[in-house]
């Protein structure tokens, strides 16, 4: 059984950086996207980032520049290292796993999704 679990939420000022964890476990795919997401009160869920099984990696407008997706396999852990953070990136974050390795960033298109961290940013 395939399972995501984030952490590294909380609570920041505007312009501070944070660091979020997804531990993956019980996927044996040789193909797969592992991607960012976050839905904020109110708004529908948003594709934020996604690094392909080759390590490619895609960025939403929205956070390019700003954010980094990078893993560490032999934890199997993917990151999310969030930087300059503002008030409009207030949203619960959740990672999310595909079994092919097309990049996307359509939340329709993922199969197994964590439980999601509440990130909050402070102005």
């Amino acid at each position: 059984e395939v399972q995501l679990v984030e952490s590294g939420g909380g609570l920041v000022q505007a312009g501070r950086s944070l660091r979020l964890s997804c531990v993956a476990s019980g996927f044996f795919f040789d193909d797969y996207s592992v991607g960012w997401f976050r839905q904020a009160p109110g708004k529908e869920r948003e594709g934020i980032s996604c690094m392909v099984s080759d390590g490619s990696t895609y960025y939403a407008d929205s956070v390019k520049g700003r954010f980094r997706i990078f893993s560490d396999w032999a934890k199997n852990t993917v990151y999310l290292q969030m930087n300059s953070l503002k008030p409009e990136d207030t949203a619960v974050y959740y990672c999310a796993l595909k079994s092919t390795d097309s990049s996307s960033l359509d939340p329709s298109e993922y199969d197994y999704w964590g439980q999601g961290t509440q990130v909050t940013v402070s102005s």
